[in-house]
C-alpha cells in the first residue's frame, strides 16, 4: 500500500487579492464571537500573504513585534489591530445587529 503524502494547508497561500483577504477577514470575524486571538491570526494570515516585512514598515512595528502580535497566541492592542488593518489595505466596518 503507498503512503499518503500530505502537506501543511497555509491560508496565506491562497490569499491573493485585496477581495479575497477582505472575504477571509470578514469570515473570521464572524466566527471569532470575542475571540480575539483568533482576529490576529487572520490579520496574521493575510499579513503573510502580503509579505510580513512590508506590513511591518507600513504598520511602524517591527517584524518581530508583528509576528508576536498576530501569533493567535495573545490579543494584541487595539491600536495594534488598527495599524495593521490600515497597512494591509483594509477597512474595519460596523453594523447593527439589533434594532
Amino acid at each position: 500500500m503507498k503512503k499518503t503524502i500530505t502537506t501543511r494547508y497555509d491560508v496565506a497561500e491562497h490569499l491573493r487579492t485585496p477581495q479575497e483577504m477582505a472575504a477571509y477577514l470578514e469570515a473570521c470575524l464572524e466566527e471569532a464571537q470575542g475571540d480575539a486571538a483568533l482576529v490576529a491570526k487572520a490579520l496574521g494570515d493575510i499579513a503573510r500573504a502580503k509579505g510580513m516585512a512590508q506590513v511591518a514598515r507600513d504598520a511602524g512595528l517591527s517584524r518581530e513585534s508583528l509576528y508576536r502580535a498576530l501569533s493567535g497566541e495573545r490579543s494584541p492592542s487595539f491600536d495594534t489591530i488598527l495599524r495593521v488593518v490600515a497597512a494591509l489595505g483594509l477597512a474595519l466596518h460596523a453594523e447593527a445587529v439589533r434594532g
